[in-house]
C-alpha cells in the first residue's frame, strides 16, 4: 500500500515533543543527546520520536565518525504548507467578506441615526 506522505507529516507534527525537536533543528543540526536534553524521557523514547520524524521526511540523520547529527529537511514541511495555503486563502476570503458585511451594517446603522 502506498504511503500518504502528507498524512505522515501531519501525524508527526501532531506531537508536541516532535514539534519541539523540529524547532531546535531549525537552528541547525544537532546530535541526539542534545535533542534529548530538554525532555524528561529516555534516549530510546527520543529515538522513537526521531524515527517518526525521519519516516515523515522531516529530518535526516547523518553519520560523521562518532557524531550522528540530525538535520531538518524542508520538503515535507513545504508540501504541508502548500496544502494548507489553499485553506488559508479560503479563510482570508471568508473573513474579507465578513469584514465587508460588518462595514455595511455599521454604515446602515449610522445612516439610520442621522
Amino acid at each position: 500500500m502506498p504511503t500518504d506522505t502528507l498524512s505522515e507529516t501531519f501525524s508527526a507534527l501532531a506531537d508536541p515533543t516532535r514539534r519541539a525537536i523540529l524547532a531546535r533543528l531549525a537552528q541547525g543540526e544537532a546530535p541526539v543527546n542534545e535533542l534529548a536534553a530538554p525532555f524528561a524521557m529516555s534516549l530510546p523514547a527520543i529515538s522513537k520520536h526521531l524515527k517518526v520524524l525521519e519516516k515523515a521526511g522531516l529530518i535526516s540523520r547523518g553519520r560523521d565518525a562518532q557524531w550522528r547529527p540530525c538535520r531538518l529537511e524542508a520538503k515535507s514541511m513545504k508540501d504541508a504548507n502548500d496544502w494548507l495555503q489553499n485553506y488559508r486563502q479560503f479563510w482570508e476570503e471568508s473573513l474579507d467578506r465578513l469584514d465587508l458585511y460588518l462595514q455595511e451594517i455599521q454604515k446602515g446603522n449610522s445612516d439610520e441615526q442621522h
